[in-house]
């Protein structure tokens, strides 16, 4: 198996998933995961599709993340995954999505209106 290419996305974070078999080290930006996400329950998300799969120590994979923050980093990686591994094996495509890592998560931060001080708050109203 040659290297294999998928993306996800997630708020306004970007992942570009590179995976090849190998012993499971998991690189994002060029450093190790545990550094990169020093937060045990991010690196549990990344993880998550790996694990439901049972594929923790077969692939090495390589994540180049931007944009967002770390929550919607971890779960862009989490999706760029899922598709990496549906792409390996088309039959897993069932089990991930019942998990829900095949979908991506339509939410992104509403826009701020004119006239309002945020999206939806908006200035006190005064009668007189």
């Amino acid at each position: 198996m040659d290297q294999i290419n998928a993306i996800g996305r997630r708020k306004a974070a970007i992942a570009r998933v590179y995976m090849k078999e190998g012993s499971g080290k998991i690189t994002i930006n060029k450093r190790d995961i545990a550094v990169y996400f020093p937060s045990s329950i991010l690196r549990f998300i990344v993880k998550q599709p790996l694990e439901k799969l049972e594929v923790v120590d077969k692939y090495d994979i390589n994540i180049n993340l931007r944009g967002g923050g770390f929550k919607g980093q971890s779960e862009a990686a989490r999706l760029g995954i899922a598709r990496a591994l549906i792409k390996v094996n088309p039959e897993d495509k069932a089990v991930l999505r019942a998990a829900g890592f095949v979908t991506r998560d339509p939410r992104v931060v509403e826009r701020k209106k004119p006239g309002q001080p945020k999206a939806r708050k908006r200035f006190q109203f005064s009668k007189r």
